[in-house]
């Protein structure tokens, strides 16, 4: 076949579509599998390159599943997946649930500073997980070997393994309480925790899912979104396999070289209605088309019925960018959809209803950090995005001090309770004891309801804490950002310790100015936007531009920009005193 004669899958067929009513996720790729929906690889440009039907993603899976058997892999068996979007993942990881083995999706080296810093990450996730093997993709196969051969386990490509004999063997009969695959948090860095997710668990949590933005007959999707993640993992492609969902994918380093490529494949594909990203996605092609003009020759939005919108804190400011960037090309505010979820819940907590877009909440900062409300100083606010209700069957609590529940607008540790909370986390019953009491997850994160509505404010593990006066290190990130030439991710806030002893808050800013007077002038500005928000004096360190560490998924993390910065591998720029 040509590749004039490739044709996408279809968005609509015979096949009644079921809405991840299975017992288990093998039950669901049999069934995906008997209609002519599917998977659709695109290069960078957009160009289709592998039309990937389910019924044949389930004749490789079957295969891959007998050699995985051959090899030696049985159920509860881990094996590690670098996730490339592309067949050779979603049809191994496919296999693994067919032989019973737990699939460990692992990210590739795009994230992450170098080499050895990968290395590194991708070490300290086997020794984690303990697979019996890991399969990469060719091209980073040097790496992806150090990895193996440091951790002990055997390491192969999956084109060699794809060439490995596949005798007839019989398949064991999955159970819905089996453990499915473990996911391993973006967050994942020196001490990783791998979710472990039954297939009960899977298929409440995408049926909720889709249930809760009401996916339907013609929908189809585009996604950019890792498969390491469980946004793109869980959202993108497992959900669109329990719900026979067609869907056209770039890659996630398509799309961070060419953002706009994800709009194009979504005005392309005329039956497009659902897509998903986090907050910097929609800023980075907000930003990009600002320059030009014509939107409405290039692009057609108007299908796009779900615009999903989480993994990080969803930013208003940058909605209504978006929304003044590509209303002349079809796209309608009404079509965002705010969510919020984690790992340890599959994916979804709560969903924003269809249609009802961004709704936000000016709240005062001092109630959002729980310090009284200094009247000297004029009352400052913080729009909060309202991320939607609870999927079926999840019930979410506020708790304060001693478990007490809270009401309405009382600020607390967001808690959830369902049948998609997590199992356990892998090997780590400390970490599992920690977070899950009773069955309710306790999610570290601080938010409020309102009539049903969940609201999250942060992570409470980010709070900064000063002399009993609690900062959220966004309102300072925010504040600094409003100052001209600054970026959605360019500055890290967090306390550090003075050499008096006294914590103080500390922000690394990246700097794209090389004048000395300039640089000093642009460290008094953000010292004085910072003094603005949290009444002190703070340390500002202007660092080179792409300095600050992201996680897999692309969010900022705070946590490892401190840790690098105390330990010197964070070096600021020189700067006249």
């Amino acid at each position: 076949m040509t590749d004039a004669a490739l044709q996408p899958t279809p968005n609509d067929c015979p096949l009644p579509r079921r809405k991840s009513d299975f017992s288990t996720f093998n039950e669901a790729i049999d069934y995906a599998a008997r209609s002519q929906k599917g998977l659709n690889f695109h290069d960078m440009r957009g160009t289709l390159e592998r039309p990937y039907p389910f019924s044949e993603m389930r004749e490789d899976a079957l295969v891959m599943a007998r050699q995985l058997v051959a090899y030696g892999i049985g159920k509860e068996d881990r094996v590690a997946l670098i996730a490339e979007t592309g067949p050779d993942f979603a049809a191994m990881f496919c296999a693994c649930v067919y032989v019973g083995a737990w699939p460990v999706p692992l990210p590739l080296p795009t994230s992450f500073g170098g080499k050895e810093s990968y290395i590194d990450q991708l070490t300290v996730q086997l020794n984690s997980s303990d697979p019996k093997l890991l399969l990469y993709p060719e091209e980073i196969g040097e790496m992806a070997a150090a990895a193996a051969e440091r951790q002990g386990c055997a390491g192969e490509a999956y084109e060699q393994f794809k060439t490995r004999e596949a005798p007839e063997c019989e398949l064991p009969e999955a159970d819905p309480e089996d453990i499915c695959y473990l996911q391993y948090s973006s967050g994942s860095t020196r001490f990783p925790t791998g979710v472990a997710v039954t297939h009960r668990a899977l298929l409440h949590n995408l049926y909720g899912h889709s249930t809760s933005m009401h996916v339907g007959e013609g929908d189809r999707c585009v996604s950019w979104l890792p498969w390491y993640h469980d946004m793109g993992l869980v959202g993108c492609f497992l959900s669109l396999i329990a719900n026979q969902v067609s869907c056209d994918y770039l890659k996630p380093d398509a799309f961070a070289r060419r953002p706009l490529a994800w709009l194009d494949l979504i005005s392309r594909n005329k039956g497009t209605t659902l897509s998903y990203s986090p907050t910097f996605g929609y800023d980075i092609c907000a930003r990009r088309i600002s320059s030009q003009s014509h939107v409405a020759d290039r692009f057609d939005l108007s299908r796009w019925r779900v615009a999903g919108n989480g993994a990080d804190m969803i930013r208003p400011d940058v909605m209504q960018s978006f929304v003044n960037a590509f209303s002349d090309a079809g796209f309608k505010a009404s079509a965002f959809t705010p969510s919020y979820g984690l790992a340890e819940s599959v994916l979804a907590v709560t969903v924003m209803p269809p249609g009802e877009g961004i709704r936000v909440e000016l709240v005062e900062e001092e109630r959002l950090s729980g310090t009284p409300r200094d009247l000297s100083r004029p009352a400052r606010y913080r729009a909060i995005v309202n991320c939607g209700k609870p999927v079926p069957d999840m019930k979410v609590e506020i708790r304060g001090e001693n478990d007490t529940v809270k009401g309405d607008h009382q600020i607390g540790k967001v808690w959830c309770e369902g049948p998609s909370v997590m199992h356990s986390y892998f090997r780590n019953p400390e970490a599992t004891e920690d977070c899950l009491v009773d069955g309710w997850l306790d999610t570290g994160d601080m938010g409020y309801t309102d009539k049903g509505y969940l609201f999250i404010v942060g992570r409470a593990k980010d709070m900064i804490i000063i002399n009993g006066k609690n900062h959220w290190p966004q309102d300072i990130e925010w504040a600094v950002e409003q100052l001209p030439g600054f970026n959605h991710g360019d500055i890290a806030a967090f306390s550090v310790e003075k050499e008096n002893g006294e914590e103080a808050p500390a922000v690394l800013v990246h700097c794209r100015v090389s004048d000395p007077e300039e640089r000093v002038k642009l460290r008094n500005e953000i010292a004085d936007k910072v003094r603005g928000v949290t009444g002190m004096s703070c340390v500002v360190e202007l660092v080179p531009p792409r300095t600050l560490p992201r996680t897999s998924s692309g969010k900022l993390s705070r946590a490892k920009a401190k840790k690098l910065y105390l330990a010197g591998e964070i070096v600021p720029l020189d700067i006249a005193a």
